[in-house]
């Protein structure tokens, strides 16, 4: 039995509206031809599918399983037009992230956006937050997630808010009044500045015993014990603590990411994906996942 996709458009409509003159109103034709279209949707299906008084209409428990069906086989359907309609968004969208911004979501977001524009390529660089402004600055990226202190940001759309802590491992421990050892990523880096910065305005002393350009490089480090590091709060691994405060540490600045444009690079494409990387939901924290124990100071 093949059922017509318009016929079980309308039933959907009419349960949802609870009524045809609704009904006939959202579908923009007459009540006569919803009541029509109805009435064949029974013939094929062979049995009632609605109670009609002249108050309201009801579905049938049959009728119950049937909307059921239908929504999920419309909503097949509808995904699949989406999927091979022709787009009219084509182009080249160059788009600039920070390798500890999306983490497992940047593939869905990726795979969501080629699926829904095919005609439309993807140039994805992965970089520091200053090379991704320089490159931004330069014309040679359409849009990028940078790292901003709440004061720097002006209209540029807020995607998480956050916050700069000082990280060691559970186990880790000093002796009072010694040089605290440090593992900081290379200059320029925004968390070395945020971290450098803050130690000026104090007098406790800090020696660097660990340089690395990447994240994983510096939680090693901590995870080590070897030393005390600048990370974002939904960072922190299972195994390490938050030691704001502890050994003289100052606390340190909030941060948040941001969805910043180079200048006149809003194209159809780009505006679309900047879209996309808008409505991403937020990623849970490592540590909410992972329920580990973790101290904050």
């Amino acid at each position: 039995m093949d059922f017509d996709f318009t016929l079980l458009r309308t039933f959907v409509v009419v349960s949802e509206a609870e009524g045809f003159t609704r009904a006939a109103e959202q579908l923009h034709v007459t009540q006569s031809a919803v009541s029509h279209q109805i009435r064949r949707l029974e013939e094929q299906v062979g049995r009632p599918l609605m109670h009609r008084t002249t108050r309201r209409i009801t579905l049938t428990e049959d009728g119950e399983d049937f909307l059921r069906h239908s929504r999920e086989v419309l909503s097949l359907l509808d995904r699949m037009v989406r999927r091979f309609q022709p787009s009219p968004v084509s182009g080249v969208v160059r788009f600039g992230l920070p390798e500890n911004f999306m983490g497992e979501r940047l593939p869905l977001l990726l795979c969501q956006f080629a699926r829904a524009f095919p005609e439309v390529r993807l140039d994805v660089k992965v970089s520091t937050y200053p090379d991704l402004r320089s490159m931004l600055d330069a014309g040679e990226l359409d849009l990028a997630v940078v790292l901003s202190t709440p004061h720097s940001v002006g209209d540029d759309a807020v995607l998480r808010r956050t916050r700069f802590v000082w990280a060691a491992s559970e186990t880790f421990g000093i002796r009072d009044g010694s040089s605290i050892p440090l593992a900081l990523s290379p200059a320029p880096c925004v968390s070395r500045k945020i971290g450098v910065d803050a130690l000026e305005k104090t007098s406790i002393a800090t020696h660097i015993v660990f340089t690395s350009p990447n994240h994983e490089g510096l939680r090693a480090a901590v995870q080590a014990g070897l030393a005390v590091t600048v990370l974002l709060h939904d960072e922190l691994e299972p195994g390490m603590k938050v030691v704001d405060g502890q050994f003289g540490l100052p606390t340190l600045a909030k941060a948040e990411f941001t969805l910043i444009w180079s200048h006149g690079a809003k194209s159809l494409a780009a505006r679309e994906f900047g879209k996309l990387v808008m409505n991403m939901p937020a990623p849970m924290a490592k540590l909410a996942r992972r329920r580990p124990r973790f101290t904050t100071v």
